[in-house]
């Protein structure tokens, strides 16, 4: 058996980094960007208006001044004109700035007679002028490697981009294994149970930017197992759920070698999540082989794939982000393997959940972190600090 850090060095090793493509803004969001986006233009592009109110030369401004409007400037429609010496232009937020001028004079400010204002008494200071490039300027960058969100796709619209290179989405085929298994919706007979890992890593591999599909389920017999593995010959990464053990009816690993997997390791010192095996496939794809029980596959889930997953969209090769936090209570010494324990954070500690076993999805779903005990972790006490990883 070999370490957990061992395990996903040689996940790394397999892990290749996919090809890129190029897509319209609007389908960019969650999208990895691998080439630098660069503005075309200054944002603002011309000095504005912060506030509704008065464009006039800051040297002219004095509690009581007198000035004489000569036009009015809107967002979309500037006013052509130059202010001089007692004159100002009515102008409204986002409009641009008049020549001559360098200071809004809010309304509120203000008494308006006619085409004269007066300046109150007690003037606010700000001048109100958002500067050309004041947000940024042309030639500025976001650089990559970076997942985009909302705001970026907001920013790089701004910048007058319509399209930008990112990397392909992994195609990911998940393939549970297994006679006990139907699906959800289906009746199962009283030997049966529901297939629930698959659509759990699913969800998990679609939100961290993925393409996910899920096969048919594979039964306990090699020609199930190998038409399963046919139908994902296009995948860039193909996770078994099931039957990588030792016993008689777990034939995942026995299969794929028949097809021609390179195994690169299997059994890692950890619980959950033992038995865990990784390849590659004859055509080139990565296989990794997950345990069945449910919260196994879903913690090997986190800290193993979504890392993969990352390392294979170019946002580089690290371990799932960890944190640090005191615990709530006292607990027990681990045993001799790294324990990924169920637990929630509360009131700035976390309590891990008295129940650790495998099969337990229920307490998973209460669960908000995973505390990371190593091998043969001694008893601690309440207000120790440990290593933690939010899920």
């Amino acid at each position: 058996m070999i370490s957990v850090a061992e395990a996903l060095a040689h996940l790394f090793d397999l892990a290749q980094p996919l090809e890129t493509e190029v897509v319209p803004l609007k389908h960019a969001n969650g999208r990895v960007l691998v080439e630098n986006a660069i503005a075309r233009r200054d944002q603002p592009p011309f000095s504005a208006s912060a506030m509704d109110g008065y464009a006039v030369r800051n040297a002219d401004v004095t509690t009581g001044a007198t000035f004489t409007m000569i036009g009015e400037s809107a967002a979309g429609h500037r006013f052509d004109g130059a202010i001089n010496a007692g004159e100002c232009v009515r102008i409204f937020t986002g409009a641009p700035l008049p020549k001559g001028a360098d200071r809004i004079i809010i309304q509120e400010d203000v008494t308006a007679d006619g085409d004269k204002i007066t300046l109150g008494d007690n003037l606010d200071s700000n001048p109100y002028v958002r500067a050309k490039g004041f947000d940024f300027k042309d030639g500025d960058v976001i650089p990559a490697s970076k997942t985009l969100g909302p705001s970026d796709i907001a920013l790089l619209a701004a910048m007058n981009i319509s399209d930008v290179t990112v990397t392909r989405r992994p195609k990911v085929a998940i393939l549970s294994t297994g006679d006990e298994l139907v699906m959800p919706g289906e009746e199962p007979t009283e030997d049966q149970i529901i297939a629930s890992n698959s659509f759990g890593l699913y969800a998990m591999l679609k939100d961290i930017g993925a393409e996910p599909r899920l096969l048919p389920i594979a039964r306990d017999n090699e020609a199930s197992l190998k038409t399963a593995f046919s139908l994902a010959e296009d995948a860039d990464l193909l996770v078994t759920i099931g039957g990588a053990s030792v016993g008689d009816h777990d034939l995942v690993g026995d299969v794929a070698a028949d097809l021609g997997m390179e195994r690169s390791f299997y059994k890692i010192t950890m619980r959950p999540g033992k038995p865990l095996m990784a390849g590659r496939l004859s055509n080139g794809a990565m296989m990794i082989g997950l345990p069945g029980n449910p919260v196994s596959a879903m913690v090997c889930g986190k800290i193993f794939l979504e890392p993969v997953i990352r390392a294979m969209l170019g946002l580089g090769k690290a371990p799932a982000r960890e944190f640090t936090a005191p615990l709530a209570h006292d607990v027990k010494a681990n045993g001799p393997r790294e324990h990924y324990t169920r637990a929630r954070q509360e009131n700035g500690s976390v309590s891990i959940f008295e129940r650790q076993d495998s099969a337990l999805l229920s307490v998973l779903a209460a669960a908000d972190t995973l505390v990371i005990r190593p091998p043969n972790d001694p008893a601690r006490k309440a207000g120790e600090i440990m290593r933690c990883v939010a899920i």
